[in-house]
């Protein structure tokens, strides 16, 4: 179980004039509207290609710091993506907000965890995986932050044998906030999901002929 970084990435963006319900000409126009902010750190309103910016959302994440480079400004600011917004329909890239850092403090953020390799218990035992975390909160420096931490599943083995946050590796440099004793993965058999699945049978039986006997007592409406 190892962690993950990305290259350095970048991203390059203008000021925005243009606010309010305005914006909906720069999304016609394929520019997306955004904002960086942080800590101590005025909000600034900005402008992105919608293309490059999808591209670097599906590269980055929101785990990957971000060399964002501003039209008129000297040096880049070092940001991560704290959120994006969609059309609920259409899918369309509406607005993004980027967090600015500082590079000498410590950061809470979430890191994806990626599943790799191939359970025995799984490939030979006839088992079942269930995943029960898809991320962990690590704190450390901006610099230090893993894109994603592997999870190995060669390790499980057995049946009912599982990987618990405490098991993940990460750098020195990398603290893992979430509780050490929740599960990621674990291994189950199919016997047991399936008489768990028989326990809500009787019960959807007799909702049924409960609906049978109250359907059977109503006056015809002939």
């Amino acid at each position: 179980m190892v962690c993950e970084k990305m290259e350095k990435i970048e991203l390059k963006a203008a000021t925005r004039d243009t606010l309010g319900k305005k914006v909906r000409f720069l999304r016609r126009e394929g520019v997306t509207p955004a904002n960086v902010y942080g800590h101590n750190v005025k909000s600034t309103a900005l402008q992105i290609e919608t293309a490059l910016l999808k591209r670097t959302i599906a590269t980055a994440g929101t785990s990957s710091l971000i060399a964002l480079k501003i039209d008129g400004e000297k040096s880049p600011r070092m940001v991560l993506i704290r959120g994006y917004q969609r059309h609920p329909l259409r899918g369309d890239l509406l607005h993004t907000d980027f967090y600015q850092v500082k590079m000498a403090e410590k950061i809470k953020v979430e890191v994806p965890l990626s599943l790799v390799g191939e359970s025995p218990a799984v490939a030979d035992l006839d088992g079942i995986m269930l995943q029960d975390l898809s991320s962990v909160e690590v704190e450390c420096l901006p610099a230090d932050i893993p894109h994603l931490i592997e999870v190995d599943l060669s390790a499980l083995e057995k049946i009912d044998q599982s990987i618990h946050v405490t098991d993940l590796t990460v750098g020195k440099s990398v603290t893992i906030l979430t509780d050490p004793e929740k599960v990621v993965v674990i291994i189950t058999s199919r016997r047991v999901e399936a008489a768990e699945a028989a326990e809500g049978v009787p019960e959807a039986g007799a909702a049924a002929e409960a609906a049978g006997e109250a359907a059977a007592e109503e006056p015809s409406s002939d």
